[in-house]
């Protein structure tokens, strides 16, 4: 738990400036309403943003829950001691696996979650969103963690897997792809979408 909640901040600080800075470059006024692709692609900007802190935060999560499962005695006595120990075994590329998968996973489901919790607000309450109340500003967060989920599981469960992974099994986040499909099929990518629609309202997966 630790990891995740010492970069809970900076993911999402990170997360809607970019989205911020994805809307201000396509925007010739502050006040122009962008249309779908123009929102999914400044959500899709914030996602691949958070990677720098999400993909290490990741990789120790998935490493402690696999050390919790396990049986035997820790490896790690904490996050703190999963970077030290990822760093002497091979450095910062180590610590930083999974990155590519990572942003696979959170950008195109950043870009849907921002574009759905845009579209839906106007839908409900006109361009202009002056009207808002809190029940459909929480409707509207709840159906954009839905979309979020719905895109990023598949590749949240080969990041997962690549991240947890002992050194040298996968090539990378395509490698596991292949080996799971052949393996298991296609089913194997949605495995955790139960779980994963109690936890909505997340800009980021498996946070």
């Amino acid at each position: 738990m630790g990891a995740p909640l010492v970069g809970v901040a900076p993911i999402f600080a990170i997360s809607f400036m970019g989205f911020g800075i994805g809307k201000k470059i396509q925007q010739s006024s502050p006040d122009e309403a962008l249309g779908p692709a123009q929102l999914a692609a400044a959500g899709f900007l914030s996602g691949f943003m958070t990677t720098v802190i999400m993909a290490p935060g990741e990789r120790i999560k998935c490493l402690l829950q696999v050390q919790q499962a396990a049986t035997g005695p820790p490896k790690y006595s904490g996050p703190a001691d999963v970077v030290k120990s990822l760093y002497r075994e091979g450095g910062l590329r180590s610590i930083f696996k999974g990155s590519a998968a990572t942003a696979a996973r959170d950008a195109p489901a950043s870009a849907a979650y921002f574009a759905s919790y845009e579209l839906i607000q106007r839908w409900l309450q006109g361009p202009d969103r002056q009207k808002l109340t809190v029940g459909t500003t929480l409707f509207a967060g709840g159906m954009a963690g839905v979309f979020n989920w719905v895109v990023a599981i598949p590749m949240d469960v080969c990041k997962n897997r690549l991240q947890a992974a002992p050194e040298g099994k996968y090539t990378g986040a395509m490698d596991v792809l292949s080996k799971l499909l052949k393996t298991e099929g296609p089913t194997a990518l949605w495995k955790g979408y139960e779980a994963a629609m109690f936890g909505l309202n997340q800009v980021a997966p498996n946070l």
